[in-house]
C-alpha cells in the first residue's frame, strides 16, 4: 500500500510531527510512505517531496497580502506536484494543513476529483470552512455558517493588507472542498466536530481522532529541580491571542514567590518582559522542554484561539496539571483531577487556579496527570485509529 500525506511542514510543528509519526507507523506496517511539504529542511523516515521552493512561497505570500487570495497562488508548482502524485499513484492521500503559502487548493482538488481514490483530511484548525480565518481569536464570529463577508480579521494570518476577499474565498472553498465524494474529514477535537456540523461541509463523512504524543519523549523528570516555584507557558509564536497580555496582567497579581516562565519568545519580546516573568527562546532540546514541563506547578495556556493544543497533553504526560481558557477544544484534554478550565480573559481566575493547584497536591497528582495522558493521548493508540480508518475506507471501495 502507498500512503501520501500533504502538510505545510514535514516533521516540525505539531502537524508536521503528527504526519511524521503516521508515516513511521505506515512504514512499520510494510507500507510505502511519502510526505509532501511546503517549507523547512526536514529529516524523515518517509520519502519527501518539496512542493515548490522558497521563492514560490514568498510570492504566494505577496499575492495573499495584496489580493487576499490565500491558497490560490502557487499554480505552476501545484501542477508539477500533481504530476508527481500521478507518478506515485498512492492508495490513499491524507491531507493535513494545506494552507501556508505553498499550494493551490482548487487545482489540487480538481486533481483529487479526477484521481478518484480515497482522501482523508485532518482539520487542525478552522481554515477549511471559513473565508479567511484559521482561528477566531478574540473576534468570535458566525459568518462562516452562512457565507463570510467583510472579514474583520483580514490582516490576521493569512493576512491581507489591501483586499477583503472573504466572501469569494468562502465560495471558492465551498466549491472545491465539496466536490469530492470520496473524502473523510477527521477533526482533532469534539469542538471542531460540532463546528463542522454547521459548515458547508456538514454532509461530508467525518470522525474525531484526538492528537497523540510520544509518551517516551514526554515523561516525568526523574530528578526534580530545586529552583523557585513557577508556572510554565509555551507557544511557537507569542501573540496577544496566545495570551501575552493576560500573562503580563497575571504577573501583576500573582504571588511574588511564584515565577512565570514563557517559552518561545523572540529577541524583542525577551527585552520587554516585566520583572517576574522569565523568558526563554524556542528550544529544540527535548530534555530541556521535558524538565520545564515536569518541574512546573502547572502548565498555563491562556489561548484565545486553538483547536486541540498538543502542549496541554505534553505537560500532562510529564505529570503536570493544566490551566486553560475555555477556548476551542483545549479543555477536552483535561478532567477535574488533571487541570482547571478558566473563562477567557479571567486573569483573576488564572491566579485562583494556580493557587488551587499549588495547595491541592493530593488532588492534582503527577500520577493522575500521567495516567490520563497514557489512557487517552498515546500517539500509538491515536494514530492506530487512522489505520483503522484507512482500511475501512479502502475496503469499502
Amino acid at each position: 500500500m502507498k500512503l501520501l500525506q500533504i502538510n505545510v511542514t514535514a516533521n516540525s510543528g505539531s502537524t508536521g510531527k503528527i504526519a511524521e509519526a503516521i508515516g513511521q507507523l505506515a512504514i512499520s506496517r510494510g507500507w510505502e510512505s511519502w510526505i509532501a511539504y511546503g517549507r523547512g529542511t526536514p529529516q524523515s523516515e518517509s520519502r519527501l517531496i518539496r512542493i515548490g521552493n522558497d521563492w514560490d512561497m514568498r510570492w504566494h505570500g505577496v499575492e495573499t497580502r495584496l489580493f487576499d487570495n490565500h491558497g490560490l497562488a502557487s499554480r505552476h508548482t501545484t501542477r508539477k506536484f500533481i504530476q508527481q502524485i500521478k507518478g506515485i499513484n498512492p492508495d490513499i492521500i491524507h491531507l493535513h494543513n494545506i494552507h501556508g503559502y505553498f499550494i493551490n487548493y482548487p487545482l489540487l482538488f480538481q486533481s483529487l476529483r479526477e484521481w478518484g481514490s480515497p482522501i482523508v483530511w485532518t482539520w487542525h484548525d478552522i481554515w477549511p470552512m471559513t473565508g479567511h480565518c484559521a482561528f477566531f481569536g478574540k473576534d468570535q464570529c458566525d459568518k462562516w455558517k452562512t457565507g463570510c463577508h467583510e472579514c474583520k480579521r483580514k490582516t490576521v494570518y493569512p493576512g491581507s493588507l489591501l483586499n477583503n476577499r472573504s466572501s469569494r474565498n468562502y465560495e471558492d472553498k465551498r466549491r472545491a472542498f465539496s466536490s469530492l465524494d470520496n473524502m473523510t474529514i477527521v477533526m482533532v477535537s469534539e469542538w471542531l466536530n460540532e463546528m463542522k456540523k454547521d459548515s458547508f461541509l456538514k454532509d461530508i463523512p467525518g470522525t474525531v481522532i484526538h492528537n497523540g504524543i510520544d509518551l517516551d519523549v514526554f515523561s516525568p523528570e526523574s530528578t526534580p529541580s530545586k529552583e523557585k516555584e513557577y508556572v510554565l507557558a509555551v507557544a511557537n509564536v507569542w501573540t496577544k491571542e496566545k495570551g501575552w497580555d493576560d500573562l503580563v496582567s497575571l504577573r501583576k497579581i500573582l504571588s511574588d514567590d511564584i515565577d512565570i516562565i514563557m517559552l518561545g519568545l523572540n529577541d524583542k519580546q525577551m527585552a520587554n518582559l516585566p520583572e517576574g516573568i522569565r523568558g526563554l527562546r524556542r528550544t529544540q532540546n527535548i530534555n530541556e522542554l521535558r524538565s520545564l514541563y515536569s518541574n512546573a506547578i502547572a502548565f498555563i495556556n491562556p489561548t484565545w484561539g486553538d483547536n486541540f493544543p498538543t502542549t496541554n497533553i505534553e505537560a500532562m504526560a510529564c505529570g503536570t496539571p493544566v490551566i486553560t481558557y475555555r477556548t476551542g477544544g483545549s479543555p477536552e484534554a483535561i478532567d477535574s483531577n488533571t487541570g482547571i478550565v478558566v473563562e477567557q480573559g479571567d486573569v483573576q481566575g488564572l491566579k485562583k487556579a494556580i493557587e488551587t493547584i499549588r495547595t491541592s497536591s493530593d488532588r492534582f497528582t503527577p500520577e493522575l496527570c500521567r495516567g490520563r495522558a497514557e489512557k487517552y493521548f498515546n500517539q500509538d493508540d491515536r494514530f492506530e485509529e487512522y489505520f483503522e480508518l484507512y482500511e475501512k475506507i479502502i475496503n469499502k471501495d
